[in-house]
């Protein structure tokens, strides 16, 4: 009998807590009436920012030891999100002739914005591939294919294209 009082009791608690809830989150976009009509929608980031496209990067080598923890510097980019000054940190070391390693692509200054993957290149022709798949911070839903070229000295090139969405 005890409980069968009490059960209604917590739905009913439970109820105008999630009602209350959702009251709360549908406060929260930004307008200070929620309720008018003549109310704009909040702008949405992918209507503020591309979410895709094609990658165009720069990056400089003259760091770049061969050993693991070693690193190239990106100097220029046309991804917003990728800035000038951005490293990217190699985990394992080259071979004689190739590399094979995951890379992290971490951002200049304060924050948690990185982005995991992976590079192949061959040392003889100077051609490679890198992919990366999510990351932190902005990079949660990054995903990127690019082509690597020697363009000489400690400088190499990145073709390819880029999104930041998850993939279905």
């Amino acid at each position: 009998m005890k409980f069968a009082v009490l059960l209604p009791i917590q739905r009913v608690i439970i109820g105008c807590l999630c009602a209350g809830a959702l009251g709360a989150v549908a406060c929260t976009d930004g307008r200070e009436v929620p309720t008018s009509p003549d109310a704009s929608p909040a702008v949405s980031l992918s209507a503020a920012s591309p979410r895709s496209g094609a990658l165009h990067l720069t990056k400089e080598c003259s760091a770049y030891t061969f050993l693991a923890g070693s690193y190239c510097t990106i100097t220029s980019s046309n991804v917003k999100a990728i800035e000038v000054g951005s490293r990217i940190v190699y985990a394992q070391a080259a071979g004689a002739t190739s590399l094979d390693s995951d890379v992290i692509l971490d951002l200049p200054g304060p924050g948690n914005n990185t982005a995991f993957g992976h590079c192949a290149l061959d040392f003889a022709t100077g051609v490679g591939l890198c992919t990366f798949s999510g990351g932190t911070g902005k990079f949660t839903w990054f995903h990127a294919s690019a082509d690597v070229s020697y363009l000489g000295g400690p400088n190499w090139r990145w073709e390819g294209t880029y999104s930041f969405s998850p993939r279905d």
